[in-house]
């Protein structure tokens, strides 16, 4: 990493109020009524129209990239000027080329930051990436940006050495985690000292304003020499994927690319807040490729609302991919989806393979439905993996929070032939519904690097395309003659086959496993019994057992003798030493070396480790089962 010497540091230390000769950027409510759509809620607004005063407040060099925070101008509001600071980065190459780069707005989650890890990633593949610091938290080699530097730069304590220049709302509040103002409610429209509008008006929400902010970056990427105005992308995660959503019907945008967000906001008990942010309302205005990266139990951005967002959008060019069990993370063969996507729309240097072809036939002699997946093979499959589940909710929402976290997603078996794929889909009863969907992997050519979703550099040699999830009510089961044929079972897990896919992790290269069997009616536990286990491990270590953040350490001897263990509902205690009280209720089990109990939030309790690392390779297990007494 090396420090450019002759960069002009140049940094802004109060806010700017503007002189009378500037106009707001965004005009007067008329006679006083806020926007009710969402061509109302952006009339009015050119993100091209005001200079954008770019700072550059930092610059490096760190493997053959260029560097920079910087801010630029969002706009004037209530006659203070609004500052966006960010992390710019673009290949070293690219500042004295002919030839023009792709360039990506990055947005942020809550509680995340500007990261320069996206900027540096994407540069070494050939982008320029600005990384919008909209809450204000920043992340770069010395120049970091927490919280509590963000409240320095508030409180204007220049003299304080942690203090640090970063994005500016001005007369607003569009910070989060916290808000600079303790009432403020990000998500709200309602009005307050804070907002722009005195009545309750989309304008006054956080979404709009950080949306506005984004397009400012997108005009910010159009002026750089190095960039090409004609390929721009966005992409984002959580709440930045709500962000992404909001985003992309900006006509600049070329392909988009939402995580874990931007689907599932349509349920505020505000009117006026669901007719102009909520998702549904964006993703009708969406007319560029756009790809959705939804785990299947994510809580934010619900696998249930991704075939409405499907339909909504106006772009027919789309791909959806979809882990089973995880929530909020994914694993590298998911989270590539967003450079592929951008090198396919914005490069021409990758083509996607189409969404695979899907039949679900309830109608059969045995009663047991079957679906059929017909992947696209323009490139090698190297596997077709069908999940299905019968904890979703036909309206899940957002206090279906637990639920959709640790929803059960059983794996069906599938047999190949003439290029389609074909499973049974045993169901332990039909008066819930019937969610399925498959996933189809494919090889990549060369392994491709990037940063994940919270900055993790990750390799892949594979990617993942899913299918729509289809979705069937009880009354269609029942009307189709459909059997329950799944009966109750004391054996949760054998460990042999394909069982890992009812298993997950978010480490790849860890052997910890974690299932949300113990969430299905099927594996019950019967009142009184015990959980029974078989493990071998070839070294001396401890294993953690882990139920809903209740923890069980057992002693493992090592050696080639298999140890069975036995355990007790009360033999595993949370953070505060207070036992399990049965298995009622139990959702999420854990197999791994070491765990840290965490406190309940806000709770000025330490968090605890259970365990610690472990020798030698990885354990094998057996025979994962309820044990019951006579």
């Amino acid at each position: 990493m090396k420090l450019c010497t002759s960069l002009l540091i140049l940094i802004l230390l109060s806010a700017s109020v503007v002189s009378g000769q500037e106009t707001e950027t965004l005009p007067p409510l008329k006679n006083g009524k806020a926007p009710q759509n969402f061509d109302e809620m952006w009339a009015g607004f050119d993100p091209r129209r005001e200079p954008l005063e770019v700072e550059v407040l930092k610059e490096w060099e760190e493997e053959g990239v260029i560097l920079r925070v910087i801010r630029f101008r969002i706009g004037v509001f209530k006659g203070q000027t609004a500052r966006l600071a960010a992390i710019f980065g673009f290949p070293k190459s690219a500042a004295n080329s002919t030839k023009t780069l792709p360039g990506l707005v990055q947005i942020h989650g809550g509680g995340q930051y500007a990261d320069h890890q996206a900027c540096l990633m994407n540069a070494k593949r050939g982008y320029a990436t600005v990384s919008i610091a909209w809450a204000g938290r920043i992340s770069a080699p010395d120049y970091r940006v927490t919280p509590a530097e963000v409240k320095l730069f508030w409180d204007g304590k220049t003299d304080d050495p942690h203090y640090k220049v970063t994005t500016d709302w001005g007369a607003l509040d569009g910070y989060h985690a916290p808000g600079k103002n303790p009432g403020n409610v990000f998500p709200s429209a309602k009005p307050a000292a804070w907002t722009l509008d005195k009545v309750e008006s989309p304008r006054n929400s956080g979404w709009f304003l950080c949306a506005l902010a984004a397009r400012r970056a997108l005009t910010f990427l159009e002026q750089q020499p190095m960039v090409d105005p004609d390929r721009l992308g966005v992409y984002g995660h959580s709440m930045g994927g709500k962000l992404t959503v909001m985003t992309a019907p900006d006509p600049r945008v070329k392909a988009a690319a939402p995580s874990c967000g931007g689907v599932s906001d349509r349920y505020n008990q505000s009117p006026l807040f669901r007719a102009t942010l909520g998702d549904d309302v964006s993703l009708k205005h969406i007319s560029c490729p756009i790809i959705f990266l939804s785990p299947a139990n994510d809580f934010h951005g619900r696998l249930g609302n991704l075939p409405d967002a499907v339909n909504e959008i106006s772009s027919s060019e789309w791909r959806v991919t979809c882990s089973p069990h995880h929530n909020h993370q994914d694993t590298p063969d998911y989270e590539v989806a967003t450079l592929l996507w951008m090198d396919q729309h914005l490069k021409n240097s990758f083509s996607f393979p189409q969404t695979p072809k899907t039949t679900l036939s309830l109608k059969t002699e045995d009663g047991v439905p079957h679906f059929k997946v017909q992947p696209d093979r323009s490139r090698p499959v190297l596997s077709v993996d069908i999940f299905y589940t019968q904890q979703g909710k036909m309206n899940e929402r957002p206090q279906n929070r637990l639920e959709t976290m640790h929803r059960f997603w059983r794996h069906a078996p599938a047999t190949k032939a003439d290029g389609v794929w074909t499973a049974a889909l045993p169901l332990g009863n039909v008066e819930q519904p019937l969610w399925v969907y498959a996933n189809v992997r494919y090889p990549l050519d060369e392994p491709v690097s990037g940063a994940g979703y919270y900055y993790r550099p990750y390799t892949t040699k594979s990617f993942n395309v899913s299918s729509l999830l289809t979705q069937v009510a009880p009354a269609q089961l029942r009307d189709a003659g459909v059997r329950v044929t799944l009966e109750p079972t004391l054996l949760i897990e054998d460990f042999q086959g394909d069982w890992q896919k009812e298993w997950f992790n978010y480490r790849p290269d860890e052997w910890t496993l974690i299932t949300h069997k113990l969430n299905d009616a099927i594996w019950k536990a019967p009142k009184q019994a015990q959980l029974a286990l078989k493990v071998r491990a070839a070294e001396a270590n401890r294993l953690v057992i882990v139920i809903d953040g209740y923890a069980a350490e057992v002693e493992l001897k090592g050696g080639t003798d298999w140890q069975t263990v036995v355990l007790k509902p009360d033999e595993f205690q949370n953070l505060d030493g207070a036992p399990l009280p049965n298995w009622e209720g139990i959702r999420q089990l854990k197999l791994t070396y070491a765990e840290r109990l965490q406190p309940m939030r806000r709770s000025k309790t330490k968090p605890r480790i259970v365990g610690k690392n472990w020798r030698g390779p990885a354990p094998e297990f057996r025979e994962l089962r309820w044990k019951t007494t006579p």
